[in-house]
């Protein structure tokens, strides 16, 4: 059994609770928050509380913790669990900087412990299903990536902007599907709702291997939207992050038995299929796969490289918006 502790009890922090009393190879030893609606939930779990993260390291007796606290609080509470010997499965984004994120992947890369980053949208059985078909050629070459992810204002969330908080999902689901880098981008935000951030992200990306990446992101959308399309030679994959729904949109010509694909010269609407998915609970996917991780002290699946590309190119698409241009990533990558 590995010994558990989460450090945050807010939306997330309960949802891994949760999941984790009812995992086998975990024991959830004991939840930290600072606050007394916190503490009174925890009591009533009869799950041990504390008030401060440094306690709970020091009494906790643990293998692993689970840290659900604000983005501004990730470097120092990470910082804390490693030196203490935890692996740590850390919620995205990493860090608020890329050097704090750096501290981060240093840390725990000396410590040998597993630091996790909890994109979540990896571990959507849809996803994975997704990137089989694409590795096995069901779409041909990928010409566009298209990603929309909206909804309500979330207020839980304030020490980030949409782009750290949502796009960040799509950008690490992206270079996951593709297996390639992003070597350009220009990104258009607003701020409509929220005070200090930005509230909507239009970004476009180009891939080292020519795929265009689409982005719409946004907290002014009145209805949960989580949706990715990958469109290629041979038809257009649809995926719906919230039914765990895939569905092939053939294109006929590209699937007919004439002509060669490189003498194509136009797409026609064919078959429309339904993939069959084996539907889970993306979180829980993902809290086994760590501890899968922990008991073996092997690389996290989703780990601190990953969160800390995603982070930087959600910084460049922030940066981009701000100045007013494309980013030549590949440009400045070189010597």
């Amino acid at each position: 059994m590995i010994r558990v502790g989460i450090v945050g009890l807010g939306v997330m922090g309960r949802s891994h609770a949760r999941i984790l009393d009812d995992v086998d190879q975990a024991d959830l030893v004991a939840v930290c928050d600072p606050t007394d609606e916190a503490m009174a939930w925890a009591k009533k779990r009869r799950l041990v509380g504390y008030r401060s993260y440094r306690e709970l390291f020091d009494q906790g007796r643990l293998d692993a913790v689970i840290i659900a606290v604000p983005t501004r609080h990730h470097l120092e509470v990470g910082l804390a669990a490693i030196e203490h010997g935890l692996h740590v499965l850390m919620e995205k984004p990493i860090a608020t900087d890329l050097e704090e994120a750096q501290q981060l992947v240093a840390a725990a890369r000396k410590q040998g412990k597993v630091l996790a980053i909890g994109h979540v949208e990896r571990f959507n059985p849809a996803v994975r299903e997704l990137k089989k078909r694409l590795d096995a050629g069901e779409v041909g070459r990928v010409f566009q990536v298209h990603s929309r992810r909206q909804g309500p204002f979330p207020s839980r969330i304030r020490d980030v902007g949409a782009v750290i908080d949502l796009a960040t999902h799509d950008l690490d689901v992206m270079r996951y599907l593709l297996g390639v880098e992003v070597v350009r981008l220009y990104a258009e935000t607003e701020r409509r709702i929220h005070t200090e951030h930005e509230d909507m992200l239009n970004a476009l990306l180009r891939f080292d291997n020519g795929a265009v990446g689409v982005m719409q992101v946004n907290w002014l959308t009145p209805t949960k939207i989580r949706e990715l399309s990958v469109l290629g030679e041979r038809g257009m994959l649809h995926l719906n992050y919230l039914t765990q729904d895939l569905t092939f949109y053939e294109n006929s010509i590209a699937t007919g038995a004439a002509p060669p694909l490189s003498l194509l010269t136009g797409v026609s609407e064919g078959t429309l299929l339904r993939h069959v998915v084996d539907r889970a609970e993306p979180l829980r996917v993902e809290l086994e796969s760590f501890l899968s991780s922990v008991a073996g002290n092997t690389p996290a699946e989703v780990g601190s490289e990953d969160g800390l590309k995603a982070l930087a190119l959600a910084l460049d698409l922030v940066r981009s918006a701000n100045e007013g241009r494309v980013l030549d990533l590949a440009r400045q990558a070189s010597p």
